[in-house]
């Protein structure tokens, strides 16, 4: 096997290169240009807080209920 440094492939493989590199360029650069993005509209979300009042009847949940809940959560 010859060594590429002595018999001069150095230069194929420094064109090879630098051909991958110029292909990946211009790839970026088509996918930059031809790339439309749709703006997008800024969501508003409703930041009103609604009260809802549920009564529930304890006495009648405990009974039904196998498990006791604590008094104070920890």
């Amino acid at each position: 096997m010859e060594n590429p440094f002595e018999s001069g492939h150095v230069k194929n493989y420094l064109l090879a290169y630098a051909s991958v590199v110029v292909i990946m360029i211009l790839f970026f650069v088509a996918s930059t240009l031809f790339n439309d993005i749709d703006e997008m509209e800024k969501k508003v979300f409703n930041t009103e807080v609604k009260e809802v009042v549920v009564e529930k009847d304890l006495e009648q949940e405990d009974a039904s209920s196998k498990f006791k809940l604590l008094d104070k959560a920890y």
